[in-house]
């Protein structure tokens, strides 16, 4: 049989424009004894062979299913005649296969930028862009559309994937990019450009269906199978799921149809007669409220299954406001409804402060003038009031409606409190009942952070109680129209700016050292903590053999700009060739930091081998670090150290990314898949992912201890790792066992690594590697069975535990 050459890509060198380079693979392996042989015209043409780092060989670019990647670099004519085509030949000792080359596809691509788009997304009217370039210089991006060139900010990655894609180039001319372009259309046009080439993309800002999608695996099986050769099976198969997934989850209108509040049940609350019934006064501040849309609040008032309620709306429009007559109508029907008239015009939160000041609830729930609370609303507090007398402060998850009140859509089901989110974003929002007692100890809302004065609020409040409570279930409808917050970035912006602000305040009440800054993506905050001190780290890599990747995890520890003051333990287990023992000498005599200790035991033990590491060290704060990890940026460990430090938390854990640039970790849920996964996996680096929750700091309950910093006193504490689960579920099971002693488990995403994934051990592929992961599957089930059942309180009930994307749950949900 031959062994034939299949071409996964041809191309100009990107740096010297006469020379193809033809990339491919062969089905037996390797070249072999094959010949390779070029011609041009008749014309026979050199051909070379080069790797990466060689002048002849392969580059392997892939697992062991794909075999090698080979380049062949052919060397041009200076001039090619319009027409011409490039023969290339593969022949071996049984045949020959032959290739053509369009002469004149290769001259017009000496003008344009070499590049490609990987992923679009949309977020309200900004489009995410990404994808990469090859260029020596400085790129200028725009975006053109229908009305002109839009508002673009761009950002730049490391693509390290396409990197060896273009062995010609030097570090620094590849580069991938983040383009957030402001666009409300369709479409729009993204250019690229240096000082002599461009590239120019069509942009399609819709998100494609199920069956778009499947037609484009269809219309690009070439692509599909260069991508396979390039990057393996494994890689492959997770970007053909992750397309052929999309659509096949319950839609928002289906799922509001599986779970609608029935006749039967709002009969059954309407009966119902409850021991604590306490009057909730909901405070609304109105100013020009469109009729329609008020009329629509307070009918959603009126058709309330728990009737004790007050609705005190406060109108800020000033003198000879037009709500005037309509609230006084509203007023002579229902003495429950208290208007407040105001011969000035109010700003938001001194017009909510208004509605405050006149209101007589033992709660006092908040709305916007244009929006529309669910019939069960306050039926579904006063039922947690009930379970829960002490109760100070509840929140409810949401959705919007659109300005017809027909369509629903975008629901934010939420965390339950999750301090870390609250300061990364205003996550809790609507709908709010908070005790008055509370309100009086932290304060109405404050003028000075109008456009964030809720944000600003809710930080007081919880600033106050741990008495906060969550239903996981959609409660209020937020209108989104024109003028609506909900539906206008422009008119968020004064918001963002406040945000900033009332974030620093809550840190400035809380004696907590820190900044807080707005990060690209606009409402999403971060809080840069001030390290006031500069303890020992311990960073604890277990390693066998793997020497490459061990260097160059290390290596990765050594950039310029790297916490200082480290240790860095690599735990020697079972390694069997004698170069990693040189290596292991060489390392210790050149970087006086590192420290190679032996583990006593046998076979593997992930626990035993990292808790062995920790008692040879001498750390106030030990980081388990895998051997296959690469830090990215060299501020990576004084970022995790920085919240490390607060006292409330235990351990802080890492965004890891697939070689690709894919997400491989963004934190981990408890349930997800029967027992616990990774959330996000294989969603593109760019994504924001569900509400934002990719690229904010937050509270969860585990992270993976493939990078995970935990405290020394909280790791002895809790007992380290469990040595019963040799392999899985060890570094969950830590994380419960911090959180089970109070502790918070922090995801921080501004602590980036490569994750290369697996390779030092393998995978469970026998029969007794099997057998062992279920067992640690049975133990760690039993041992965590109360939790498992009731859930992550930083999920949600009604997110599906059957996918990692924060899908809606297929199932009827129950929540208490």
């Amino acid at each position: 049989m031959m062994n034939k050459f299949y071409v996964s890509e041809y191309r100009l060198n990107t740096i010297v424009p006469d020379i193809l380079v033809v990339r491919g693979w062969f089905s037996g392996g390797n070249i072999g004894a094959n010949k390779i042989m070029a011609f041009l015209d008749g014309q026979r043409l050199p051909v070379k062979i080069k790797t990466t780092g060689q002048t002849e060989g392969s580059v392997q670019l892939s697992d062991e299913l794909t075999g090698k990647q080979y380049f062949f670099y052919i060397k041009l004519p200076g001039v090619m005649s319009p027409g011409s085509s490039i023969t290339f030949i593969n022949k071996d000792g049984t045949g020959k296969s032959i290739r053509h080359f369009s002469g004149d596809k290769l001259r017009r691509s000496i003008n344009k930028l070499p590049g490609a788009i990987m992923n679009v997304g949309r977020n309200d009217d900004t489009v995410t862009v990404s994808g990469w370039f090859v260029s020596k210089g400085e790129v200028e991006f725009r975006a053109i559309g229908d009305s002109g060139e839009l508002e673009t900010e761009v950002s730049f990655t490391e693509r390290r994937d396409i990197e060896a894609l273009y062995p010609e180039c030097h570090k620094g001319e590849v580069r991938g990019f983040i383009a957030n372009v402001r666009s409300g259309g369709d479409s729009f046009k993204l250019a690229l450009s240096d000082s002599d080439k461009t590239k120019e993309f069509k942009i399609k800002a819709d998100p494609n269906t199920f069956e778009k999608q499947l037609a484009k695996v269809g219309r690009y099986s070439r692509k599909l199978i260069a991508y396979y050769r390039s990057f393996g099976g494994e890689q492959t198969m997770r970007k053909i799921l992750e397309k052929l997934s999309v659509g096949k989850t319950i839609s928002y209108p289906a799922f509001r149809r599986k779970n609608k509040l029935t006749s039967h049940r709002i009969a059954e609350q309407r009966a119902h007669v409850f021991q604590y019934s306490p009057k909730i006064s909901v405070v609304v501040p109105l100013y020009h409220t469109p009729k329609e849309f008020l009329r629509e609040l307070i009918e959603s008032l009126e058709k309330q299954t728990y009737q004790n309620w007050e609705l005190c709306l406060s109108d800020g429009s000033g003198e000879g406001s037009p709500l005037t007559e309509l609230l006084n109508e509203y007023r002579e029907k229902d003495s429950r409804i208290v208007p407040i008239h105001n011969n000035k015009r109010l700003r938001i939160a001194e017009n909510t402060n208004a509605a405050i000041e006149a209101a007589t609830g033992e709660f006092i729930g908040f709305a916007d003038h244009d929006d529309l609370l669910t019939p069960d609303a306050l039926y579904e507090c006063v039922a947690m009031l009930e379970r829960d007398p002490e109760t100070e402060f509840i929140y409810t998850d949401e959705d919007k409606v659109s300005g017809n009140g027909r369509h629903f859509s975008m629901p934010h089901f939420k965390s339950d409190f999750n301090i870390d989110l609250l300061r990364s974003m205003n996550y809790i929002n609507h709908f709010t009942v908070v005790k008055r007692s509370l309100i009086d100890k932290a304060g109405m809302l404050d003028p000075a952070f109008d456009g964030a004065q809720d944000h600003d609020f809710i930080l007081r409040c919880t600033e106050k109680t741990d008495h906060i409570q969550h239903i996981p279930r959609v409660l209020y409808h937020w209108r989104a129209y024109e003028e609506s917050t909900a539906d206008n970035p422009e008119s968020k912006n004064t918001a963002f700016e406040a945000g900033v602000r009332a974030v620093q305040a809550h840190l400035d009440r809380m004696g907590i050292p820190g900044k807080c800054v707005q990060t690209q993506c606009k409402g999403v905050y971060r809080v840069k903590y001030a390290l006031t001190e500069n303890p020992l780290v311990s960073v604890i890599i277990p390693n066998k053999d793997h020497i490459k990747d061990l260097s160059n995890c290390i290596d990765s520890l050594s950039k310029e700009g790297t916490y200082p003051n480290l240790e860095i333990i690599v735990v020697e287990n079972n390694s069997v060739e004698e170069e990693t023992f040189n290596f292991y000498s060489d390392l210790e005599r050149r970087d006086d930091r590192v420290r190679v200790v032996t583990w006593p035991g046998t076979g593997f033990n992930y626990p035993s081998i990292n808790n062995y590491g920790v008692e040879c060290s001498k750390g106030e704060y030990i980081l388990l670090l895998n051997n296959d990890t690469e830090i990215i940026d060299s501020g990576c460990i004084e970022e995790m150290l920085s919240v490390c430090v607060r006292r409330e938390v235990g351990a802080v854990g890492a965004r890891l990314y697939f070689e690709d640039g894919t997400i491989q970790h963004a934190g981990t849920i408890l349930g997800l898949g029967g027992v616990a996964g990774h959330a996000f996996v294989n969603f593109p680096g760019n994504k924001l992912g569900y509400f934002r929750r990719i690229i904010a700091m937050q509270d969860l309950s585990a992270c993976t201890a493939a990078c995970l910093m935990v405290k020394r006193e909280v790791y002895e504490e809790v007992g380290g790792l469990d040595e019963k689960f040799a392999v899985a579920f060890n570094d969950i099971d830590l994380c419960m066992k911090i959180r089970s002693k109070g502790y918070l488990i922090v995801y921080d995403p501004f602590a980036e690594l490569y994750h290369y994934e697996s390779k030092s051990r393998g995978y469970e592929d026998t029969p007794e590697k099997i057998e062992r992961f279920n067992s640690e599957v049975e133990r760690f089930r039993s041992r965590w069975h109360e939790e498992l059942k009731a859930g992550d309180p930083y999920y949600n009930p009604n997110l599906t535990l059957d996918r990692n994307d924060f899908t809606l749950n297929n199932r009827i949900v129950s929540f208490f």
